[in-house]
């Protein structure tokens, strides 16, 4: 099974990297760009057919490896 996991900061979280594309973007002349976040994403293979337990396994990647839980929230995508 084929896991994707998108990571993301949370609300509230200051995001230097994304302000300095923000700022980069606009120096390149795309304005109009505002409240740029940068993310992580990371796809990997399982090999856990049940989509129930696949995805309380990569959940639990996530948690313990993957995303920083202080700061990151995370979203999982399954495809079998």
């Amino acid at each position: 099974m084929k896991a994707r996991i998108h990571i993301t900061l949370k609300n509230g979280v200051l995001d230097p990297e994304g302000k300095a594309i923000e700022h980069a973007l606009s120096g390149l002349g795309f304005g109009g760009v505002d409240n740029v976040r940068k993310g992580k994403f990371i796809e990997l293979e399982i090999a856990e057919t049940n989509e129930d337990a696949a995805r309380r396994q990569v959940t639990q990647m996530c948690e313990k490896l993957l995303a920083n839980m202080v700061i990151e929230n995370f979203d999982i995508e399954l495809e079998a």
